[in-house]
């Protein structure tokens, strides 16, 4: 019996959480990581794009992450009580680079920093209507886990990810267009005085990369400082991996809280939320605080000092200069290569993010414009780029990543695959099973 196998029978479809186990490649089984590859169980060896949805900023196992791990081992535990050292540091750290940051404080998740955003602002508000956008993950709580990936004839009403949901909490959700002025507007004129929060990926990365024009956040800070609604950028893809002070910095616009992970630690489980300091100190934390906040392994010495590594190497070494360049050198080569082949598609993304949609017309602006995307297609050559060694994630709408540890030939020999497993794929018919590649299927934080 294989390793897969022997998951399957104890583990509900043998993988720990919804989008781990693709179709097609049931039997992968991961042994080792390292840079920017990844090795399975019968030795083959992979390129990683995919990056676990984009944490290993530095590339897997980063050796001065690693060391600040082990140092930290080799001194303190989980205690539970009190704060450390290490906390106190990265809370500082986080307060100098993120805008809205005032006060901060440690999950071990993004669902968990974006599900107290959310009760936070309901508390402080009184009110109970929480804004969202089509196209936007905030994790896997009741209130904002619904209308990611959408089919065409769900988008426009309430489209939960999960059973379970009771249908107040979904109603008490309004479900917006992605960089849609007038409808934000609209919503605000219409239900303003009962709106609690506004939460948003700035840029909608678990669609890929919808890019968001200032008019529309600037609209979302007046509306929401008008009718005194909590704004929120969720910032745990974009947070870091864009720029120390989260794509906010880049943006100019200051939401009232942030929550960010994955690339704060460089794929040690953390999750972070801060924000204006009467906000946050609501929280529990602070005694007398009526918002409940706790979490058995919040602020865990081997995840802080991980982050501490991990901010350290961000701000001393031209790690977003190298990314962002191989970024731009793949987003041109994707865009010439499907040029040359002659195949309908936008090529985008932000940075170290890049996505290519085969459909024409100009940059996607909003969930509504992917529907165009050929997912036959999209799947199909992922699928086929395994069998080169290349690993892009073989589901929908899914964004691939750069690492510190990619190099100009890695850019190359990805290129090189693409254009193999796109001519194949046109040929071959694309995707073979497209039922479970199309769907949004579980959480991703």
């Amino acid at each position: 019996m294989t390793l897969a196998e022997r998951a399957r029978r104890v583990i509900p479809g043998g993988v720990n959480s919804g989008q781990r186990s693709i179709p097609g490649l049931t039997d992968l089984v991961i042994a080792r990581t390292e840079g920017s590859r990844f090795w399975d169980t019968t030795g083959r060896e992979f390129t990683d794009y995919h990056a676990a949805f984009g944490p290993p900023l530095l590339g897997h196992n980063d050796p001065d992450v690693a060391a600040a791990v082990s140092a930290a081992r080799a001194s303190i535990g989980l205690t539970g009580v009190a704060v450390t050292e290490g906390e106190v540091t990265l809370a500082e750290q986080l307060v100098e680079l993120v805008p809205s940051m005032e006060k901060v404080l440690l999950t071990s998740t993004g669902s968990e920093a974006t599900f107290h955003a959310l009760r936070l602002a309901r508390a402080a508000t009184g009110r109970r209507l929480v804004v969202k956008f089509q196209g936007c993950y905030h994790g896997w709580h009741d209130s904002v886990s619904l209308n990611v990936i959408s089919a065409p004839e769900r988008v426009g009403r309430p489209d939960p990810t999960s059973a379970g949901i009771l249908p107040e909490v979904l109603a008490a959700t309004l479900v917006l267009r992605f960089n849609d002025v007038a409808a934000v507007r609209q919503a605000f004129a219409d239900h303003g005085p009962d709106i609690a929060a506004v939460i948003l990926e700035p840029v909608p990365h678990n669609v890929g990369a919808l890019l968001p024009t200032d008019a529309f956040l600037r609209a979302l800070r007046e509306e929401c400082t008008k009718a005194g609604s909590v704004l929120v950028f969720d910032e745990v893809i974009t947070g870091f991996r864009h720029a120390l002070g989260g794509y906010q910095s880049l943006a100019g616009v200051t939401p009232d809280l942030t929550t960010l992970g994955k690339a704060i630690a460089n794929g040690a489980p953390v999750g972070a939320i801060g924000g204006r300091a009467d906000l946050m100190d609501l929280f529990s934390s602070r005694p007398g605080g009526p918002v409940f906040f706790a979490g058995t392994y919040n602020g865990h010495p081997d995840v802080v000092a991980a982050a501490l590594a991990t901010v350290r190497k961000l701000r001393e070494e031209p790690v977003h200069e190298h990314v962002f360049r191989l970024g731009d050198r793949v987003r041109a080569g994707l865009a010439e290569l499907y040029r040359t082949l002659d195949v309908p598609a936008v090529v985008t993304g932000y940075g170290s993010v890049f996505v290519s949609y085969f459909m024409s017309g100009p940059q996607p602006r909003s969930y509504d414009d992917l529907l165009a995307n050929d997912t036959a297609l999209f799947v199909g050559y992922r699928r086929r780029l395994v069998d080169q060694g290349v690993f892009e994630l073989p589901l929908n709408l899914k964004r691939s990543h750069l690492s510190y540890a990619h190099t100009d030939a890695d850019v190359d020999r990805l290129l090189e695959a693409t254009e193999t497993a796109v001519r194949h794929t046109l040929a071959e018919g694309g995707a073979e099973d497209l039922e479970n590649a199309t769907t949004m299927g579980g959480a991703v934080r």
